[in-house]
């Protein structure tokens, strides 16, 4: 039997910007990325805390230690700069993988500094 689990996450992270004229996605500080082990591509849960919104988009990598966390294209309608939002990466697992997997996750400060 396989489970779709959650694998990882960045937790309340702050949109830096919403960029309606790119073609779809997250930009993710690359810093970010490799600390929740998400890969470049990744399909991602995107849930905007301001208001209530919940998405899929997939994962672009964004400038080393510029903390940008930017949606595009049509993810740019869903959320403002500011707002709070949770970025959720899953697996696919088998039982025992499941029962023991501790997900990634990521806390960050109101500037995408990791805490």
């Amino acid at each position: 039997m396989q489970f779709e689990m959650m694998y990882s996450k960045i937790h309340r992270a702050t949109v830096t910007d919403a960029n309606l004229n790119y073609v779809g996605s997250i930009t993710v500080d690359e810093e970010l990325m490799e600390k929740a082990h998400l890969r470049l591509n990744q399909k991602v849960d995107i849930l905007n805390i301001n208001n209530g919104e919940r998405f899929q988009t997939y994962v672009i990598k964004g400038e080393r230690g510029k903390r940008d966390i930017c949606l595009n294209g049509a993810a740019a309608r869903k959320a403002h700069p500011q707002d709070k939002i949770i970025i959720v990466a899953y697996a696919i697992m088998d039982e025992k993988e499941a029962d023991t997997h501790i997900p990634y996750v990521v806390h960050v400060d109101e500037n995408n500094n990791p805490l």
